[in-house]
């Protein structure tokens, strides 16, 4: 069960700004926390992603939290989650909504899919066919569903979190390149070290239960969340750092293990990955070791390898971390 819609803007107080803003969005990291043990990692690219107004791809074997971790999130955030569980059945209009008629009226009218929500939890994506994974295609850009000539808007915050399982590809279908370019993030879920997992297994001993998410609760208003992303935004970017951004972007183009590197709307997305990661950390402007810590999971998703080097084993996070090595930093 999840928590009711927050109030709306107008009707919560003013958010303060700077340092108390950065404390109130580690106090999410830390509620969390009291839920889902040793991806702190993850929950901090959660947290990212809905700074810079973007969506993460969640991937990881079955069992490692990636659902409860989303739903601790949103339940942290005070916002409004749906699941949407992907099947190869699933229709597009079970997403974002369809017209149904009214007999009472005579009319149809517009039944809202679980995307009007605020954080939406697509579980297993890649399980559902191309037409309807598609469905999300513009709420997650445009932030907006169309249906019969007519355009509805989408609750602000909007996040989509999606998960997949690596290794289980019977009945799985491939997401297109088009739709990986709409994640902000692709951030890997593992296995927590064995502390962690003896924390896991204590908690539940003492009668922890991940389905209610007893003792999580909302940390932070909207108003904070929406100040703190407006904030994150205006984090200064240095002509020098756009220019290392660009050259990190044009060295994946022009890598021999690649066969299509990063677009321009990577670069976009690596310049607010880093203004958030930088803002999270106190920074007024992003460095180059900011764009270098949100480099891989930024990109990991948009490049495609030639078929040679899939053969030989490389990886797109080592061709990623040699990117960055290669390219020369400014001073």
């Amino acid at each position: 069960m999840t928590d009711p819609a927050p109030a709306s803007i107008a009707d919560q107080p003013q958010a303060a700004d700077g340092p108390s803003l950065r404390e109130a969005m580690n106090r999410v990291r830390l509620e969390v926390g009291k839920a889902v043990v040793g991806q702190d990692g993850a929950v901090t690219g959660l947290l990212i992603a809905l700074l810079a107004r973007g969506h993460v791809l969640l991937e990881g074997v079955p069992g490692v939290a990636k659902t409860l971790l989303v739903r601790a999130f949103s339940r942290a955030l005070g916002l409004d989650t749906k699941r949407i569980q992907f099947t190869p059945d699933l229709m597009p209009g079970d997403v974002s909504g369809s017209l149904v008629y009214d007999a009472r009226t005579a009319e149809f009218e517009f039944r809202p899919g679980p995307v009007f929500t605020h954080v939406v939890l697509a579980d297993e994506i890649n399980r559902t066919p191309p037409k309807t994974q598609a469905a999300l295609l513009e709420a997650m850009e445009e932030r907006q569903v169309s249906t019969d000539g007519v355009t509805r808007a989408l609750p602000d915050p909007f996040l989509v979190a999606a998960t997949q399982n690596p290794i289980e590809h019977e009945g799985t279908y491939t997401l297109p390149e088009a739709q990986l370019d709409r994640f902000l993030l692709k951030l890997l879920i593992d296995v927590p070290v064995r502390d962690a997992e003896i924390d896991v297994l204590r908690r539940h001993a003492a009668g922890f239960r991940p389905r209610e998410l007893d003792g999580i609760g909302s940390v932070v208003s909207t108003a904070e969340l929406l100040a703190a992303q407006r904030a994150a935004a205006s984090v200064d970017a240095s002509e020098d750092v756009i220019a290392y951004i660009v050259d990190l972007a044009r060295a994946t183009r022009q890598s021999p293990s690649v066969q299509l590197g990063v677009s321009p709307r990577a670069a976009t997305s690596l310049l607010a990955t880093a203004k958030a990661w930088a803002w999270l950390n106190g920074s007024p402007g992003i460095t180059p070791d900011h764009v270098q810590t949100m480099l891989v999971p930024t990109w990991r998703h948009r490049i495609r390898l030639r078929p040679e080097a899939e053969l030989e084993g490389v990886s797109v996070d080592a061709i990623l971390s040699a990117v960055v090595q290669q390219t020369p930093v400014p001073l």
